[in-house]
């Protein structure tokens, strides 16, 4: 049986790799669409970065509730995983684009120095607020957990 992570192992888990998680939303005709995507946290949020104007996009529009996995491991004996299921948003107002794309330079590493000063054209961000959270990981033992 996994072991669930704490809240800070959650945390430190995203943080440790602001990569890539899969978002998955609901189609128009009902079917769930799952794509992957580069994220970073924001406070409890999780942002990721897409083109405006794409599937994903237009079935946040339709129905902000969604999900994003992330998983590791190569074995049964040590994968770790975190599924959150929350309401997005789709951020395009410029100046809260803005602070998102700085917010994303800062989680990579980039150097103040090379922070965007404007978003990207055609950008636009989703920005999901948890509503409950689910975690597994198979390579903890009955001490590690929360």
């Amino acid at each position: 049986m996994p072991s669930k992570l704490s809240d800070e192992q959650i945390e430190a888990y995203l943080d440790s790799r602001p990569s890539w998680a899969i978002l998955s939303t609901v189609d128009k005709d009902g079917f769930p669409h799952a794509v992957p995507l580069g994220y970073f946290r924001l406070g409890r949020d999780i942002v990721m970065g897409v083109r405006d104007g794409t599937r994903k996009v237009a079935n946040v529009e339709s129905n902000p509730k969604v999900s994003i996995l992330l998983e590791d491991g190569s074995s049964m004996a040590d994968i770790r995983g975190v599924m959150f299921q929350g309401h997005a948003r789709i951020v395009r107002e410029r100046s809260e684009a803005l602070e998102l794309a700085r917010e994303g330079a800062r989680a990579r590493g980039v150097p103040e120095s090379e922070w965007p000063t404007a978003p990207r054209p055609g950008a636009a961000y989703i920005r999901v607020t948890p509503a409950r959270t689910l975690s597994w990981n198979y390579g903890s033992s009955t001490s590690d957990q929360a």
